[in-house]
């Protein structure tokens, strides 16, 4: 079992910076594939950026290319996404995600656990 919880969301305006934080509880955080989606308001859940358990391999969406990055601390069971240049397009609920026993991977339906999602505004 895996327990995810999210932080670091807010209001920022367009080319600010945030960095969001998912703490993860569980001993097989340090093995799992881990990914970032969001939700915007009427939209469907989209896949932002995911990390390989070991942190060598990492995907960016084509929307937050040379803008997100994903990394994480496996000594800390938490994962980040930092996000700069943002845009008001970036606004969304956030959801961090894990894949126990997985490679990496851009589909939302291949993640086992998510975590209640943090919210990101960016006003122009």
């Amino acid at each position: 079992q895996v327990q995810l919880v999210e932080s670091g969301g807010g209001s920022v305006q367009a080319g600010g910076s945030l960095r969001l934080s998912c703490a993860a509880s569980g001993r097989t955080f340090s093995s799992a594939a881990m990914g970032w989606f969001r939700q915007a308001p009427g939209k469907e859940r989209d896949f932002v950026a995911a990390i390989a358990w070991a942190g060598f391999i990492t995907y960016n969406a084509d929307s937050v290319e040379g803008r997100f990055t994903i990394s994480r601390d496996n000594a800390k069971n938490t994962v980040y996404l930092q996000m700069t240049s943002l845009k008001p397009e970036d606004t969304a609920v956030y959801y961090c995600a894990a894949r126990t026993g997985g490679r990496v991977s851009r589909r939302g339906d291949e993640y086992d656990y998510w975590g209640q999602g943090t919210q990101v505004t960016v006003s122009s």
